[in-house]
């Protein structure tokens, strides 16, 4: 038997290729050992059979941000039901059009962004991007975002005008923000800088009870038809 040697050695050989080339093709998971994806350039191999995949790129592996369908019930930032725990290889949205290649490095280090309330179902973001985490941590009460709000009771005279300029939240003035009705039970919200409980509480002040939350958008980033419970990635270029 062989001495092991460093995965990225072998590919090195195998393909003629630098080193530090090998290593890239190996972290963008186009090579197998054994049939099996690894992406561990130092990854040990002796007697295993390697293979670099045909259509192999070498390209730089981008830091993932993931865009997640969030049921009701779940946490969006920590917590025992912790959101993240949804995000796996098998949840991601079959339709995904992002057109990014699934890594596994790519379950690693996610940063859940951007509070969405236990009670609230919609769009939440994981990233491993430190400049879409600046964004959206450093920005967020300049990003609008937008809900569909399901509601039951009869709604207070102007009620719909307050919802839009005139209500008060944890002892403050609320800037103005957009609520027209969707139809005859939804209204949809858009507005910045929310905080948790907040759209409940604006909705109660105009008589309404609250039925269901559902965040549709943050930024420019719809959540679009995806299911509840899967997940797809931000393409890269599309911002918030």
């Amino acid at each position: 038997m062989s001495d092991p040697v460093r995965l990225a050695k072998r590919v090195a050989d195998l393909a003629r290729c630098s080193r530090i080339e090998a290593e890239q093709y190996v972290k963008g998971g186009w090579v197998a050992v054994d049939g099996r994806v690894v992406e561990d350039p130092a990854h040990p191999v002796s007697v295993e059979v390697v293979a670099l995949d045909p259509a192999a790129q070498l390209e730089a592996v981008e830091p993932a941000t993931v865009l997640l369908h969030k049921p009701v019930g779940f946490d969006a930032i920590s917590g025992r039901r912790a959101a993240a725990g949804l995000v796996q290889p098998d949840s991601r949205w079959p339709d995904d059009p992002s057109g990014v290649r699934l890594l596994e490095r790519h379950f690693h280090r996610l940063t859940p962004l951007v509070p969405l309330d236990v009670e609230a179902s919609g769009l939440m973001v994981f990233t491993q991007d430190g400049r879409v985490w600046r964004r959206l941590t450093e920005d967020r009460d300049e990003i609008e975002q937008e809900f569909v709000v399901e509601v039951s009771g009869e709604i207070a005279p102007y009620g719909l005008r307050k919802l839009n300029h005139g209500l008060h939240y944890a002892g403050r003035a609320l800037p103005p923000c957009k609520v027209s009705w969707q139809n005859e039970i939804r209204l949809r919200f858009a507005l910045k800088g929310v905080q948790g409980g907040q759209l409940r509480d604006m909705c109660a002040q105009v008589g309404l009870e609250v039925v269901a939350i559902r965040r549709i958008r943050i930024g420019k980033v719809p959540l679009a038809k995806m299911p509840v419970g899967m997940w797809r990635y931000l393409p890269v270029g599309e911002r918030f």
